[in-house]
């Protein structure tokens, strides 16, 4: 007895073995993804150390990665370069935060409804559906810009705030990711006896299923956010009080090298709301891609 025990803990140790990385692997593995990462992080690096050097560091060539007398005047100017707007920043700001809040939440609860349908109806031809909506993540923005905008030219929203909101709540990503992660994450058998208990289609979507869901949807509000953050539409918004932050904040780099910093402490500014957004929602994104068959 105790021979065959032995076997069986020395073939799992062999096969342990076998499918495990030597220690030279997993030294190249790791220094791999610190390259990878250090990669990503130098942009945002140099965006914060450009945006506190002074204008005669900005004109050093070749740039350099550090800053010898680091001073926050480009921040400080950025109220003056904006106090000759036609419109208070203040309306920016507002046009913004309001076109990303209120874009990002039906985008969310679209894409989560749509995930229901797909994931736990009873509907026949619910394959053939999902499958025009994981054929629609092969085409990008531009490829849909003309049809687009004669679509949007017939509706009547161009100069609105729906050009802004209207074309961002259908997303193909969206509901597949929530989908992918509904089909593993909520047992029919939950569903099933909510039914036989009374709850309604409803009632099983918002008490039962969003909280089940919340990695998901916490992960696609992170990306909706950032997107909505820095949207610029071209071609659809012509009114100035109609016009976000990152339309305005472009026009800051239009001074040249002498705007540099400015620009780049600009860039800084916009980038925290997003950063803030990632930080509280980053333990959701880890859990919602290993388990929705997005690292396949």
């Amino acid at each position: 007895m105790d021979k065959k025990v032995k076997l069986r803990r020395a073939s799992k140790t062999a096969q342990y073995r076998r499918y495990t990385r030597s220690k030279a692997g997993n030294f190249f593995f790791f220094a791999f993804l610190t390259i990878a990462g250090l990669c990503s992080v130098v942009p945002l690096f140099y965006c914060v150390i450009t945006s506190l050097k002074p204008l005669d560091e900005l004109l050093i060539q070749p740039p350099r990665l550090w800053v010898y007398r680091p001073t926050l005047q480009n921040y400080s100017v950025l109220p003056a370069l904006m106090a000759s707007l036609r419109v208070p920043l203040s309306r920016y700001l507002f046009n913004s935060v309001f076109v990303a809040v209120v874009t990002t939440f039906f985008h969310i609860i679209a894409s989560a409804m749509a995930a229901f349908v797909f994931s736990k109806s009873s509907l026949k031809c619910r394959g053939w559906l999902f499958a025009l909506v994981q054929l629609a993540l092969l085409y990008n923005a531009y490829t849909l810009a003309i049809p687009r905008y004669l679509i949007f030219s017939f509706v009547g929203i161009i100069d609105t705030y729906w050009v802004y909101i209207l074309p961002q709540i259908p997303s193909a990503m969206g509901c597949f990711l929530i989908k992918q992660y509904m089909d593993g994450s909520v047992p029919d058998a939950i569903l099933e006896a909510a039914r036989i208990d009374g709850a309604s289609t409803t009632r099983i979507f918002w008490q039962l299923v969003m909280p089940l869901v919340k990695p998901a949807w916490l992960t696609l509000f992170l990306f909706a956010f950032r997107d909505m953050w820095t949207i610029i539409p071209s071609g659809t918004i012509f009114s100035e009080e109609l016009k976000t932050l990152p339309q305005i904040m472009s026009s800051i780099s239009a001074g040249g090298i002498a705007r540099a910093g400015s620009s780049m402490a600009a860039t800084v500014i916009m980038m925290i709301p997003p950063i803030l957004v990632f930080w509280f929602t980053q333990s959701n994104v880890m859990e919602t891609m290993s388990s929705s068959g997005i690292k396949e």
